[in-house]
């Protein structure tokens, strides 16, 4: 499949891109070799194929889904470095 130096134009407008022409003659040829790939992937027969997500067979180990006992804001505020009144302390990063 060929792109038009119009059609690259358009596709750098939309994504915002400022080429030159001979940039845009460049991307031309390219996106086509491109697009020529993609269009020999598309006439390979994958009809016994089976679709997947993964081209490993691992399944997820994920922990059991039961409650844990949680440390209380207490204990997370005993170890900061600057607390008060019940809020964290942080250095002024805006003035």
């Amino acid at each position: 499949m060929s792109l038009s130096e119009e059609q690259v134009r358009n596709v750098a407008r939309l994504a915002r891109l400022g080429l030159d022409d001979d940039q845009i003659a460049e991307y031309a040829g390219e996106l086509s070799n491109i697009l020529d790939v993609v269009a020999s992937l598309e006439q390979a027969d994958t009809t016994d194929v089976e679709p997947m997500a993964h081209p490993l067979d691992l399944a997820a180990r994920l922990r059991a889904d039961e409650a844990v006992a949680v440390q209380s804001r207490e204990d997370f505020q005993a170890i900061a470095p600057a607390v008060a009144e019940g809020v964290y302390l942080v250095p002024k990063v805006i003035e």
